[in-house]
């Protein structure tokens, strides 16, 4: 009898938890490092997971480096192999916080600005970020939160060949956007 109430206790707090967490498998990332006057380099990654706790504004992201995609397939080639080198560092993660995150605030809202810090591990790297503007929205219990902010690849240890270094900007700006439903 004490395990099934148990049981029943347990199985009530994780609803109860799950009810604060909104949650997407298809959440878009896009990152460009092109230079004026020389070949786009943009890419698009479009099954990002990410993971909203709205009880105090934690967010995480997490995506497969494989997952984006190029116009130009020996670009993304190229991408995979010389630069992010996926097979070794096969995924890259997000953990952060909305700074003074409260939902009460944002229901029925539309775009309302708000600030984002956390750690970004990419390449085998890890990144303090703070300041990171982003628009958060909350219509019909989907919490739409997007934005942008810009790293050097060089922080995350990517060289850049002296051949190419004039065609591909060692800064590059990311841009998000998460379509989030109650879990």
């Amino acid at each position: 009898m004490k395990q099934i109430i148990l049981t029943l206790l347990i199985l009530v707090t994780l609803s109860i938890q799950a009810q604060d967490k909104y949650l997407t498998k298809s959440g878009s990332l896009e990152f460009e490092a092109s230079v004026p006057s020389f070949e786009e380099v943009k890419a698009k990654n479009e099954s990002v997971t990410a993971i909203l706790n709205t009880e105090n504004g934690e967010i995480a992201a997490l995506l497969l480096v494989k997952g984006f995609r190029f116009k130009n397939a020996l670009m993304e080639e190229h991408f995979n192999e010389n630069y992010a080198e996926s097979d070794v560092y096969p995924k890259a993660t997000f953990k952060g916080k909305i700074n003074n995150f409260s939902l009460d605030n944002f229901v029925d809202s539309k775009n309302q600005k708000v600030l984002v810090e956390g750690i970004l591990e990419f390449h085998g790297q890890s990144k303090q970020l703070s300041n990171i503007e982003a628009f958060i929205s909350i219509e019909d219990e989907v919490v739409t939160l997007d934005g942008s902010f810009t790293v050097k690849a060089s922080n995350f240890k990517i060289d850049i060949p002296k051949i190419v270094k004039n065609k591909l900007s060692n800064d590059v700006h990311i841009t998000f956007n998460f379509e989030l439903n109650k879990k």
